[in-house]
C-alpha cells in the first residue's frame, strides 16, 4: 500500500516519494497501485502529480484527427458507431482526396494542433489504397504538421512505405486489456493489434496506442492495459472515455465521472511515467469544466486532442487554455494567439 505521512505532503517530500516510486519494479508497483486506488485515492493522485513533475515537460501537446474513410466498418467493436454490425447512425464516405485532407490539416493547424492523424474505418490497410495514403500523408506534411497514420491492422512493409511518404507515427489502440478484449470485439483479436504495434516499431515509426475506458472493465484490467502498453514501449498514449452512442451495444452504459476519469489518468501516469498521455475521445464528458480539466493536467495528462473526434464533437478550446493556466502548464505562442484574452501574459 502507498503510505503518505503528513510530513511528506511538502513539495520536496512528494518529489522524494516520486523518485522512490520510479525505482520500484513495475510488477510490484502495479500491485501496490491496485490496493491503493480504493484505500488511498488522494495519495494516488498526489503521487501521480509528483511523478509527472519529475518526468514530463510543462508544455501541453496538441493533436487532431481526420477520418479519411468513415463508416461501414466490417469489425464489430462494441463501442464504435462506425461498425456495420450495429444500428448506429454514422456518416459514411470513401477515402478522402488529398485536397480535402490538406484543408483538414489547415483547420487543425489553426486550431492549435501540431500533429494530424489520418484515421480509416475498417479492419485494416488495403494495399490498393497505398497511393491515396501517401498523397494524404504528403498533404499533411506540406501543411506544416507532423502526420500520424491509423490504417488499422497493417504490416511492416506497408508502414515503411507510409514512413517514406512522411508519416512519423503509427496510431493503433489496444483499446482494452487482453483479458477484457474478447467481450468487446470478435472479428479480430487483441494479439492482432499488438502485432500491428510491433510492426510500427520495426518500420521505424513512433507509436501512439492507448485505450477506451468506461466499457465495464475492472481496475485490474485498466492496470493490465497500462502494463501491456509499457511492455510494447509506446511513446504516446491516448486516453479515450466512452461516449455512449445509440445503436451500439454500449449505448446503455453510463459515462464515467470526473473523479474516476482523473484516477485513470493518474494510474497511467504512475505506470507510464515517460509516455505522453493524451486526453482524447469523450474527454468533454468526463472533464466538462475548467476545474475537472485542471485536475486531469495536474495528475499527469500532458496532451489533448483538439477539434472534433471521429463521430462526435470535440471540446471548447477556451476551457483548455484556462485549465492550462490554472495548472501552471503552457501551450506555445501560436496556440495562444487565437485566445489572447486567456494568455497568462496577455495577448501573445
Amino acid at each position: 500500500m502507498i503510505i503518505f505521512p503528513k510530513d511528506d505532503r511538502t513539495a520536496d517530500g512528494l518529489a522524494d516519494l516520486a523518485r522512490q516510486w520510479l525505482a520500484k519494479p513495475w510488477e510490484e508497483a502495479a500491485v501496490l497501485l491496485l490496493d491503493a486506488i480504493p484505500q488511498q485515492p488522494e495519495a494516488v493522485l498526489a503521487l501521480a502529480g509528483a511523478v509527472a513533475r519529475l518526468t514530463r515537460p510543462l508544455e501541453i501537446s496538441r493533436c487532431a484527427i481526420v477520418s479519411v474513410r468513415t463508416g461501414a466498418c466490417s469489425e464489430d467493436c462494441a463501442f464504435c458507431a462506425q461498425s456495420a454490425h450495429h444500428g448506429a447512425d454514422s456518416p459514411a464516405h470513401d477515402f478522402l482526396d488529398a485536397e480535402t485532407i490538406a484543408a483538414a490539416a489547415c483547420r487543425a493547424r489553426e486550431a492549435g494542433a501540431t500533429r494530424l492523424g489520418l484515421v480509416a474505418a475498417g479492419r485494416g490497410f488495403d494495399p490498393r489504397e497505398l497511393p491515396a495514403w501517401q498523397a494524404g500523408v504528403r498533404a499533411v506534411v506540406q501543411a506544416g504538421l507532423a502526420c500520424d497514420v491509423s490504417p488499422g491492422i497493417i504490416d511492416e512493409a506497408a508502414l515503411r512505405a507510409l514512413r517514406e511518404a512522411g508519416a512519423s507515427m503509427l496510431h493503433h489502440n489496444l483499446e482494452a486489456a487482453r483479458s477484457f478484449f474478447p467481450s468487446l470485439c470478435t472479428t479480430h483479436t487483441w494479439d492482432d493489434r499488438a502485432r500491428t504495434i510491433r510492426a510500427g516499431h520495426a518500420a521505424g515509426l513512433a507509436v501512439c496506442a492507448g485505450g477506451i475506458f468506461g466499457l465495464g472493465e475492472s481496475w485490474a484490467q485498466r492496470i493490465e492495459l497500462a502494463l501491456a502498453l509499457r511492455e510494447l514501449v509506446v511513446q504516446s498514449v491516448p486516453l479515450n472515455f466512452l461516449h455512449p452512442i445509440p445503436g451500439t451495444p454500449m449505448a446503455h452504459r453510463p459515462t464515467l465521472g470526473k473523479d474516476e476519469a482523473a484516477m485513470i489518468v493518474a494510474c497511467f501516469r504512475l505506470l507510464l511515467p515517460d509516455a505522453a498521455l493524451r486526453l482524447c475521445g469523450g474527454r468533454h464528458l468526463c472533464f466538462p469544466d475548467v476545474a475537472a480539466r485542471v485536475q486531469a493536467l495536474e495528475v499527469g495528462a500532458d496532451g489533448i486532442m483538439v477539434g472534433d473526434f471521429l463521430t462526435t464533437s470535440g471540446s471548447a478550446a477556451e476551457l483548455d487554455v484556462q485549465a492550462a493556466i490554472l495548472a501552471d502548464r503552457r501551450f506555445d505562442k501560436r496556440f495562444y494567439r487565437r485566445f489572447g484574452n486567456f494568455h497568462p501574459l496577455g495577448s501573445a
